[in-house]
């Protein structure tokens, strides 16, 4: 934790504005569909300068390698049409504020949160076995010579809303430190 990573002193503070930040978002991402700019935006840009201030210079290149470290999986899921931009500038202020450890465990257990979620999801819908299908032909489609490559329809996508995810996948990642933190101490 010591070095690119967030003051030891702060850290239950900055465990606890990730978790308001991501219960914020998944409430208005369940409610409206989108995570809001003046949410996202202001932890992304303020928490490297207060990294900085608290640490010098290197905890506001460490924020700023933490968002691009963590933004780097989302973006080019954004790049391909996978994942909206809310969802991202989330994973990034996540990453600002809590450094590259938290950032990078919040956003794979938000995945395998999201993943378990819609496997569950298409099962109760009865289209699990015939989504399992597609996602394996849309797998294969790219690597098929171009005369066998089938278009894509679009009622074979479905979307998934990720904002509980990254909530749930923030408060994983921050209780299971926070306990250690007050067990053992930093």
């Amino acid at each position: 934790m010591f070095g690119l990573g967030p003051d030891p002193e702060l850290l239950p503070y900055l465990y606890g504005l990730a978790v308001v930040m991501t219960a914020v978002a998944a409430f208005t991402d369940w409610r409206t569909g989108h995570i809001p700019n003046w949410l996202t935006l202001p932890p992304l840009f303020l928490a490297p300068l207060v990294h900085g201030l608290m640490n010098g210079a290197e905890g506001f290149f460490g924020s700023i390698l933490a968002v691009a470290i963590c933004g780097a999986v989302p973006l080019l899921m954004f790049w391909r049409g996978g994942m909206a931009g809310g969802d991202v500038k989330l994973f990034a202020a996540i990453a600002a504020v809590c450094g590259i450890e938290v950032g990078l465990e919040a956003e794979f257990l938000a995945f395998i949160v999201a993943g378990i979620y819609a496997l569950g999801r298409l099962a109760w819908q009865g289209k699990l076995l015939r989504t399992l299908g597609n996602s394996l032909y849309m797998g294969m489609n790219p690597l098929l010579p171009q005369r066998l490559r089938k278009p894509i329809s679009p009622e074979l996508l479905h979307t998934l809303r990720l904002g509980g995810a990254i909530f749930a996948g923030t408060l994983i990642a921050v209780f299971s430190r926070l306990q250690t933190f007050f067990m053992f101490g930093t």
